[in-house]
């Protein structure tokens, strides 16, 4: 059960923070963001909303609101935009201890909602939802898309999914005209591969301005971190700490907070395991989206900028890579768990990278 912390108490902690001169809220007294490609600064450090229950994603984000986020990542197939909506009702605003100007908000276009008419509605009801005017990014949540429906994942009666064939291409073009009508400030997309980047960019007239994707040691993405940079694209990693709290997990799949090598270098460093693997990431300038809802690791995630690794220590965390990808759909098939979409032709993982 999530318990929230009183609002002085997480005060003290983070004057504590702020006086150690590491203050999140000033853009201007560390390189704590990135620039993406129209100019528009996004924070290294996000609170990530996936797998955040009901009941407690309110309150998670109004303690990172309080200590010093200004970074939130929703999508709508997490079934919490609105919880997270009251939290920016009660806390973002005029008069209020956030400015919407100093808060960065992503959301997600669903694969039930590819088709062009179906994409402002879909960002419009986000936007209803998290009560907000405008997102400073909006993302297609995958390249492949399943039938127009209501419902997140229609079905076929033997469970199997089911799918669209529609271009995401076409999709992008109704994606651009969101920037057009000032709904959304910058566009991207999430799980797309090196291909499907380049594809979007031969006919895009705005550019993507960040992708999103699963991104840790263990699956470094080094590949396509430098495709990205030499067009111009931020990364995003979500699961960034290996996703320890999936309830799907294999019992011998490997625990990235377990590294050896990453325990040693939190002893060294007298940081946790969590904010060695963060502080490699935005030492490549790689965005995080670490999820919590408990208070001290909240806090913990955005204490990342009060050290720097060596060049040998991000080599030696770099050489962990085991291209392990923690998240991918699946589904049962004679009781061995496959890949839920691997047959549909604009599957991302089924290229190289």
């Amino acid at each position: 059960m999530f318990v929230r912390v009183p609002t002085k108490v997480l005060k003290v902690f983070y004057r504590w923070f702020c006086e150690s001169n590491f203050r999140l809220t000033n853009m201007s007294t560390l390189c704590n963001y990135t620039v993406l490609n129209n100019g528009i600064k996004m924070p290294l450090i996000g609170l990530g909303t996936w797998k955040s229950a009901p009941g407690q994603v309110k309150d998670a984000v109004i303690c990172a609101l309080d200590i010093g986020y200004r970074h939130i990542d929703c999508a709508v197939v997490y079934g919490n935009e609105s919880e997270i909506g009251e939290a920016f009702l009660q806390n973002v605003g005029p008069d209020k201890p956030v400015k919407r100007e100093d808060l960065f908000v992503t959301s997600k276009l669903w694969n039930t909602k590819h088709y062009p008419e179906d994409v402002e509605p879909a960002v419009r009801k986000s936007l209803e939802d998290l009560k907000l005017d405008c997102l400073d990014l909006y993302l297609i949540h995958w390249p492949h898309a399943f039938e127009r429906n209501d419902e997140l994942f229609p079905k076929n009666p033997d469970g199997t999914i089911r799918y669209d064939y529609i271009d995401y291409k076409e999709t992008w073009k109704a994606m651009e005209k969101l920037v057009e009508k000032g709904l959304v400030k910058a566009i991207g997309v999430s799980n797309f591969n090196s291909r499907q980047i380049d594809d979007v960019i031969s006919t895009a007239t705005i550019k993507p301005a960040v992708l999103q994707v699963e991104c840790h040691p263990y699956l470094a993405q080094k590949e396509l971190l430098a495709h990205c940079k030499d067009r111009g694209i931020v990364l995003t990693a979500y699961s960034p700490l290996g996703s320890p709290d999936r309830m799907w997990k294999h019992p011998d799949e490997p625990i990235l907070l377990e590294e050896p090598g990453i325990k040693k270098l939190a002893e060294k460093y007298k940081k946790s395991p969590a904010q060695i693997l963060l502080r490699w990431q935005v030492q490549r300038g790689v965005v995080c989206i670490p999820k919590s809802v408990t208070p001290s690791r909240l806090l913990e995630n955005i204490q990342i900028y009060s050290f720097s690794l060596t060049e040998e220590e991000m080599e030696q965390i770099g050489c962990l890579d085991k291209h392990w990808r923690y998240i991918v759909p699946t589904i049962t098939v004679d009781g061995k768990h496959v890949p839920r979409d691997a047959g549909h032709p604009h599957y991302p993982f089924n290229d190289p990278y």
